[in-house]
């Protein structure tokens, strides 16, 4: 049984839950999100809250209820809130500036990285040597985060690269003469 799942997903101030099917749109303050529920899983809507259940019982279906519920609920926190994620650069000549809606990198390549932010998803240079990202679609805003990462991600030795505000790096010795 679902932990996760069996939780229904309630509605803070300001936000709209709306069911047609197997559709579940939420809109709020920020924005709008929309969800298409898999098969497996049954969504309605009691009172001001979203109540998801498997219709089956089968491995696929309650594996779905729980991811189902979650998605539901970051989608709500989304709309309400928003999602944030800060990355740090760290190196020897290591910085981040904006161009325009760009976001331009220099990571000790001998060019400059050039980012174009997907729509939905905002980012912002605040220091030469962070990048806040923000957006109402939590995948998103992850996605974004692990793709800047992605071009240089921090290696154990000095622990230069592109990292997660607060990421631990595991170092590793070098060698001995």
């Amino acid at each position: 049984m679902s932990r996760i799942g069996k939780l229904p997903v309630e509605a803070p101030n300001g936000v709209t839950f709306k069911v047609a099917g197997q559709d579940v749109a939420v809109k709020g303050p920020k924005g709008e999100l929309s969800f298409r529920v898999p098969d497996d899983i049954a969504v309605t809507l009691d009172g001001g809250a979203v109540v998801v259940k498997p219709r089956f019982e089968t491995a696929r279906a309650r594996a779905m209820w729980g991811m189902s519920r979650a998605i539901i609920a970051n989608n709500v926190k989304g709309v309400s809130e928003g999602f944030e994620k800060t990355l740090e650069l760290h190196g020897v000549g290591y910085r981040a500036a904006m161009q325009g809606t760009k976001l331009q990198i220099q990571l000790g390549f001998s060019h400059d990285v050039i980012f174009t932010p997907p729509a939905g998803v905002k980012i912002e240079s605040t220091k030469p040597t962070e990048i806040k990202i923000s957006g109402i679609d939590r995948q998103a805003v992850g996605q974004v985060a692990a793709e800047i990462r992605g071009f240089r991600p921090p290696e154990p030795y000095k622990a230069k690269g592109v990292r997660y505000a607060g990421e631990r790096i595991r170092r590793k010795e070098g060698k001995k003469k």
